[in-house]
């Protein structure tokens, strides 16, 4: 399921954060690292209804507002973390899916000024591959910190 996509790719995040992940629905961001807010963004090539070939790797949903439990939704659509990782499995063969194989996933890491200065709502691997370098599990919290840090 696509949506189960999207939780174990937060759970992976968490892992190699050495979180132990409790998510919170509705919440501003996926995954809190000190005081590190990070969202996470999955794909992948293939989807749980029938396909002629592949999808294309995209990311959208970038920009939201935020959300008070009294108010609703409030303010302009901004990004809300402060670094956005994008997952996506690299799995194209329906016969050899695993999601729970690390090794068909694959990240890029941003943080959140990169994506301001952007102004993108959605992004595909084509734009991610010019402003990171696509990383494996083993480098994600190499890469969170460093985005963290910029």
């Amino acid at each position: 399921m696509n949506n189960a996509r999207g939780y174990f790719a937060e759970y992976l995040v968490g892992r190699a954060l050495g979180l132990e992940v409790a998510r919170v629905e509705w919440d501003d961001f996926d995954v809190l690292w000190g005081d590190v807010k990070i969202e996470v963004k999955s794909s992948a090539y293939l989807q749980s209804w029938a396909q002629r070939r592949p999808s294309t790797i995209s990311f959208g949903g970038l920009r939201g507002r935020r959300l008070d439990i009294e108010a609703g939704y409030v303010g302009e659509q901004t990004c809300n973390a402060d670094v956005y990782v994008f997952a996506w499995n690299r799995q194209i063969d329906p016969e050899k899916y695993d999601p729970l194989d690390i090794g068909a996933w694959a990240f890029h890491v941003l943080p959140r000024s990169v994506l301001e200065e952007l102004g993108y709502k959605s992004v595909g691997l084509a734009a991610l591959s010019r402003y990171s370098k696509e990383i494996g599990f083993h480098d994600l919290r190499e890469a969170i910190a460093a985005a963290a840090a910029r």
